[in-house]
C-alpha cells in the first residue's frame, strides 16, 4: 500500500467545505473527503506549530516529550537521560520508524525542522528534502518535489510520502497572479461591527488593532497580499483580511488536486491512503486574535482528519473526540504494526473496524508559545484555564457553548459553575494522572512560566510596549505588566 499525507499548515476544518463552511475553498479536499472519512472531532494535544508535530510524530503529549512552546527549554525535545541506548528509544519508536518496521519506506518534503530546529524531526525519514524557505514557502515551491518523487517512484509499493505545505499560515503569501476571489461570497455570518468595535478597545499583538503583530508592521515587500492590513477597523478590513486566509487554503487546495492528477495517471490513486490534516488552526477575529494561533481554544487546537483508505469500511463521519496521535497509532495497528506503550496516542483501529464507539471522555490541549494555557473540550463545552495570558487580556477561566457559540462570544463563567467545576475536575486528574509519568517530575509549562512567559509575547515585549504608547494606549501599559509581574525580572 502507498500512503500520501498532505500536511496543511494552519488548516482549520470549518472553512472547509466537507466541514460546512459556505465558501468554494477546498473542491479538490472535499473530493477526497467524499470518498473517505471525516473526523470531525481531532485535536492535537499541544499547539501551535512545533509542539503540535512533536506530539504527532512522538506519540507522546507535550508534557512527556517536554516540547511545549517556540523558545526556551521547553522547544527542545526532553532528554532521555541515563536510560538512553546507543540509539534513543522514543525517537526509534516515533510514527515513522514505526512504519519502515513495517516496510515502508518513508519521505518527507518540508521544511519544518530547520524552521524550529527541530532536528529530531528527521528520524526515521528515508529520505528528507528541504524546501528551503523556513516555512515562508508557498505550494507552487513545494509541488516540483512533489511531482519529481511520484514520477520516479510511485509506480513501487509500500512507501509514505509527507507533504507539507504552508499556504493558510499569515503572513499570506498566495501570489497575486493566483486570481480566483470569494468577493461575491459573504464573510462568517458570526462576526459584525460591534464585535470589532469591542475587539478595538482592548489590546493584544495580532488583535483588530494590530493584526500584524507587536509593531503593526505590514510585510508588504516580501508579501503583497498583507499590504493592505494596518488595522481592523469595520467589516471591510475583515473581508480583505479573510479573503487572504480563505485565497491560501484554495490555494493549498490547488496543489492537494495536482498530486490527485498524478496519483491518478499513474494508477496508484486507488491503492493510495490518503491522509489530510493540519498542526493547528487559525484565529480569524475569535478572542480578539486575527491571523494567529495564540490560544489553547478549540479553533486553534481543533483539526481536519480526512482519511481515504479505499479497502475500509468505515463510516463517512466520525464526531468522536480523539487526538492526533491518536490516529497515528491508529495507522500503525492499520498495517500490522504495534504502538509503543510508552506513547499517550491510543490507537482505534478495532474499534473503528468494528463499528464499536472510541471516543475519549474527555480531551485536554494547550498553548504554550503565546500564551500559557489549558482547556478541557468535554461534552457541548470549552473551558479555558490561563496561566499566563502572553499579552493579551483574557481572564483567568472562560467557558464556551461549543455548539451554540463556536465563535466563543459570550464568556459563560459565572452563569454555569456546575459546568466549570466539572471541567476544572477533569484538567486536574488528567494532570495527576500525567505528572505520574513526567521524567523529571516538572511540567514544561511551569518551565515556560518561569523562563519569563511565552516565548513570541517575551521576545516581542518591548517592542508591542512601545507601539502601545505610540499609539497613546498607556493605560493598556500598565495593565499589562500589572497582570504579568513577571514580565519585569
Amino acid at each position: 500500500m502507498r500512503i500520501v499525507f498532505f500536511d496543511i499548515d494552519t488548516l482549520r476544518p470549518d472553512h472547509l467545505g466537507c466541514y460546512g463552511y459556505q465558501r468554494n475553498t477546498s473542491p479538490n479536499i472535499d473530493k477526497i473527503a467524499s470518498e473517505g472519512t471525516i473526523f470531525s472531532e481531532c485535536y492535537t494535544s499541544d499547539a501551535p506549530c512545533l509542539p503540535s508535530r512533536a506530539s504527532l510524530f512522538t506519540g507522546r503529549f507535550g508534557i512527556h516529550s517536554g516540547i511545549v512552546g517556540h523558545g526556551g527549554t521547553a522547544a527542545d525535545l526532553r532528554l532521555t537521560g541515563k536510560e538512553r541506548g546507543f540509539m534513543d528509544d522514543y525517537l526509534n519508536h516515533n510514527w515513522i520508524n514505526q512504519m519502515r518496521r513495517k516496510k515502508y519506506y518513508t519521505v518527507s518534503i518540508s521544511p519544518f525542522a530547520e524552521r524550529h530546529s527541530a532536528y529530531w524531526f528527521y528520524s526515521g525519514w528515508n529520505e528528507m528534502y528541504n524546501t528551503g524557505k523556513y516555512g515562508m514557502e508557498t505550494a507552487d515551491d513545494v509541488y516540483p518535489y512533489a511531482e519529481k518523487w511520484l514520477k520516479n517512484n510511485g509506480s513501487k509499493d509500500n512507501w509514505f510520502l509527507h507533504l507539507n505545505t504552508w499556504d493558510p499560515h499569515a503572513p499570506y503569501r498566495t501570489p497575486l497572479s493566483f486570481e480566483y476571489s470569494f468577493e461575491s461570497d459573504p464573510i462568517p455570518s458570526w462576526i459584525n461591527q460591534k464585535i470589532i468595535d469591542e475587539h478595538r478597545k482592548s489590546y493584544g499583538p495580532h488583535s483588530a488593532r494590530e493584526p500584524n503583530g507587536f509593531k503593526n508592521t505590514a510585510v508588504s515587500n516580501i508579501f503583497e497580499r498583507m499590504a493592505r492590513f494596518k488595522e481592523i477597523k469595520n467589516l471591510d478590513d475583515y473581508r480583505k483580511w479573510i479573503d487572504g486566509y480563505d485565497v491560501g487554503i484554495r490555494f493549498a487546495d490547488e496543489f492537494v488536486g495536482r498530486v490527485v492528477r498524478i496519483l491518478k495517471d499513474l494508477g496508484i490513486y486507488n491503492d493510495t491512503l490518503i491522509i489530510l490534516s493540519s498542526d493547528h488552526g487559525e484565529s480569524q477575529g475569535e478572542l480578539n486574535v486575527y491571523g494567529d494561533h495564540a490560544t489553547a481554544c478549540h479553533i486553534i487546537n481543533r483539526i481536519p482528519m480526512i482519511i481515504k483508505w479505499q479497502e475500509k469500511d468505515w463510516d463517512r463521519k466520525y464526531d468522536y473526540f480523539i487526538y492526533s496521535t491518536d490516529v497515528a497509532a491508529t495507522i500503525i495497528e492499520g498495517i500490522g504494526g504495534y504502538v509503543p506503550k510508552f506513547w499517550d496516542g491510543k490507537s482505534f483501529f478495532k474499534e473503528i473496524e468494528n463499528k464499536k464507539e472510541f471516543s475519549r471522555e474527555f480531551l485536554i490541549i494547550s498553548q504554550n508559545a503565546w500564551s500559557c494555557q489549558r482547556t478541557v473540550r468535554f461534552d457541548n463545552w470549552t473551558l479555558i484555564k490561563t496561566y499566563h495570558t502572553g499579552l493579551k487580556n483574557f481572564p483567568e477561566l472562560m467557558l464556551f457553548d461549543y455548539t451554540n457559540d463556536f465563535h466563543m462570544t459570550k464568556n459563560l463563567v459565572d452563569e454555569k459553575p456546575e459546568i466549570v467545576g466539572k471541567g476544572l475536575k477533569y484538567l486536574n486528574e488528567w494532570h495527576e494522572k500525567m505528572m505520574e509519568t513526567v521524567p523529571d517530575g516538572k511540567d514544561p509549562m511551569d518551565t515556560v512560566i518561569e523562563e519569563g512567559g511565552p516565548y513570541h509575547s517575551r521576545s516581542g515585549l518591548k517592542a508591542y510596549l512601545r507601539w502601545l504608547k505610540k499609539s497613546e494606549r498607556e493605560d493598556m501599559v500598565k495593565k499589562i505588566l500589572n497582570r504579568n509581574e513577571n514580565y519585569l525580572s
